[in-house]
């Protein structure tokens, strides 16, 4: 199984606990190893420059790096995490993705920070046949101290197979979070709307909801965990084509990575520990008619 994902490269400095941690990552990271945990192929579309110090650990992986290197610094974010709540900083940017080619016909698409143009954005979904996208950096803008906030943005959602929000990013995309709004991602061309909001996970298919919710835990560091959710739910949909084993599966591997106590790129866990909250899950998944 193959999977191509776009997405840059960031190198994170996080302030959590009265502790700072430099950690390389980012979508780009944390999608293409979970990615391969699970035993896809991946070719990684992304930028970074000579500062990034992953190059070498992403090689040793297998992770196929399409004209990655630039000459301008990798993007750096400064991230202040208190409980479950996030102040983001774009401290540098690093040049956008152009003249991609695919080497799968299943993508994963996960901006952070305006490096993917509309028009890139229009090929990339023209060229696959399954499309993933976690549109948060689309909506991404930042203000005059570098502070990143969310704008309403028009996407053109045609030709996608499963997108991920929270509920910020859904008010954005549709000017509200409710059931009627998952729908309107629906009617705008996705086959399947996901809503991460904190323990609760949905995911609209078709007229029905299916949700999950994670158990009470205490939270430590949640960078990367919605791109582990990602991966999680885009492998086990190209592999399974199934809604209520890729929502678990997905569930499973949030919940593996939040165990972990881990901070950064450790917390990608392996696929045994995934599993074994994935079968709890799916006795537990609820749905309701829309």
């Amino acid at each position: 199984m193959k999977l191509d994902i776009f997405s840059h490269c960031v190198i994170d400095t996080i302030y959590l606990n009265n502790s700072k941690h430099v950690t390389s990552g980012g979508p780009s990271c944390y999608c293409s190893l979970t990615s391969r945990a699970l035993k896809f192929d991946v070719t990684l579309h992304t930028k970074f420059g000579s500062d990034f110090p992953l190059v070498d650990y992403l090689n040793e992986q297998k992770i196929k790096l399409e004209d990655a290197m630039s000459t301008k610094p990798t993007t750096q974010f400064t991230l202040e995490i208190s409980g479950s709540e996030r102040t983001l900083s774009l401290q540098n940017q690093c040049e956008p993705l152009n003249n991609v080619s695919l080497d799968a016909d299943s993508v994963l698409i996960s901006p952070v920070f305006d490096e993917i143009s509309n028009d890139v954005f229009m090929k990339i979904k023209r060229d696959a046949n399954f499309v993933f996208l976690d549109p948060q950096g689309f909506l991404r803008r930042k203000n005059s101290e570098n502070k990143i906030y969310l704008e309403n943005t028009q996407l053109d959602l045609s030709h996608i197979s499963a997108i991920k929000t929270n509920p910020e990013e859904l008010k954005c995309l549709t000017g509200g979070y409710e059931d009627d709004n998952m729908k309107i991602l629906q009617k705008n061309g996705v086959d399947s709307v996901i809503l991460t909001d904190k323990q609760n996970i949905s995911v609209l298919s078709e007229d029905k909801i299916y949700s999950i919710k994670l158990p009470n835990t205490q939270l430590y560091d949640t960078t990367g965990v919605g791109d582990i959710f990602s991966a999680a739910f885009c492998c086990t949909m190209i592999k399974e084509n199934d809604i209520l084993w890729a929502l678990s599966f997905a569930g499973g591997a949030v919940q593996a990575a939040l165990d972990s106590t881990k901070i950064g790129l450790e917390k990608i866990p392996l696929k045994g520990a995934i599993e074994t909250n994935a079968y709890y899950f799916y006795n537990t998944v609820k749905f309701r008619q829309i």
